[in-house]
């Protein structure tokens, strides 16, 4: 008994001192493996596109396409516009310069104003041509003085003709009783009743009469061409009248271009003339801007191949942020643009090089355009003209 019971006892001592050992983790479980029949293991894939999103796409690029077609007038756009940057707004600029000279006295108008048509714009100093004009006038009335003074030398020859009428008379009755006498004369040297030389008295007495009647005949003759001449004296003294009131009239015109005016409705420019500065006819003072504008383009001679007056046309300006204006085709020039040069060119010699040139096309602005207003003349502009119409 006691014999098999200590070798339990000694097992138990010695399981109890020897230490037991650290818990292990629990085994993973081995993944199955896949046999033939077992799926395929899931990867990502980009999600797919609407359609709605294609179209989009689809038409924006070919939106892109025509737009790029169109601005650089290709098929199926070419041909239907002509385009060109040289091309300016115009307008009628006027200079505003003196007819007369003198000293400025007065200069009521400002830079850049508008005015309208008739304003003053500069006064001169007008107390010479007010003396001119009064001269003038004096003049006139010498030359009425000289022709009155005419009309009374006039009447005072005719009135001497009618005394040269009366000597006539009178010479001729004084004939008539010396050619009696010497008919009685010779009667009585008929019959020897008296002498040869009282006969010879009577014949120098009728001669002596008959030429004092010749001379009153030809004092009058001479007093008829004195009327005569006083009468085409009177054409020239006429005249000077007609010329001293001519003289009147161009000091009157003098006197009023000392005030200068506005000849129509317009914006000023820089207004460079100053009080109390002497100014000759022609200086230039300022300038006046119309608002009747127009764009010049020039373009290149092949392409005004189609163009036409009245074929619409459109232009942007640099300086209103390209805004587009519209307008009508109003005129092309009849030559080109090198035929007005003041030295033409010379194309005779052995190396020639075409050139093409330029044809200027007035352009209308169309009314009823805000923007119009604001354009001035020199703004440069991109015109483009529709020729297909």
């Amino acid at each position: 008994m006691k014999s098999d019971d200590t070798p339990e006892v000694a097992m138990a001592s010695t399981e109890a001192a020897t230490p037991a050992p650290a818990a292990r983790p629990a085994p993973t479980p081995e993944p199955e493996v896949a046999g033939p029949s077992a799926a395929a293991p899931s990867r990502w894939d980009p999600p797919t596109k609407s359609k709605f999103l294609t179209a989009w796409v689809v038409l924006l690029l070919i939106v892109a396409i025509v737009t790029i077609l169109y601005a650089w007038r290709l098929p199926p756009f070419a041909g239907r516009y002509e385009q060109t940057d040289d091309a300016y707004v115009k307008g009628q600029t006027t200079v505003i310069s003196p007819q007369v000279s003198g000293y400025v006295a007065q200069v009521p108008v400002n830079d850049y104003q508008n005015v309208r048509a008739g304003d003053v714009l500069v006064r001169i100093e007008d107390s010479i041509y007010s003396a001119k004009v009064a001269q003038a006038q004096a003049n006139v009335l010498t030359q009425q003085a000289n022709l009155d003074n005419s009309t009374q030398a006039q009447r005072s020859k005719e009135v001497n003709t009618l005394a040269q009428d009366a000597a006539i008379a009178n010479a001729q009755a004084q004939l008539a009783k010396v050619q009696a006498d010497l008919r009685r004369t010779n009667a009585l040297i008929a019959n020897g009743w008296t002498t040869a030389a009282v006969r010879d008295q009577q014949v120098a007495a009728v001669r002596s009469a008959e030429t004092q009647l010749r001379q009153a005949r030809a004092a009058r003759e001479i007093g008829t061409e004195d009327v005569r001449t006083v009468i085409v004296g009177r054409h020239g003294l006429n005249a000077n009248v007609e010329a001293a009131k001519a003289q009147v009239r161009l000091a009157e015109v003098d006197l009023d271009h000392t005030v200068i005016r506005a000849p129509q409705a317009g914006q000023l420019s820089e207004v460079s003339v100053r009080q109390g500065q002497y100014v000759t006819a022609g200086t230039q003072l300022m300038y006046l801007v119309p608002k009747t504008l127009w764009v010049t383009a020039n373009f290149k001679e092949a392409q005004t191949h189609k163009m036409r007056v009245g074929q619409p046309a459109t232009f942007t300006v640099d300086a209103l942020g390209s805004a587009r204006l519209k307008g009508r085709v109003d005129s092309l020039a009849p030559a080109a643009g090198s035929e007005f040069a003041v030295l033409r060119p010379d194309n005779a010699t052995g190396n020639f090089v075409k050139v093409a040139q330029r044809i200027a096309v007035r352009i209308k602005i169309d009314p009823g355009q805000q923007l119009a207003e604001r354009l001035r003349p020199g703004m440069s502009v991109v015109a483009r003209i529709r020729t297909d119409q």
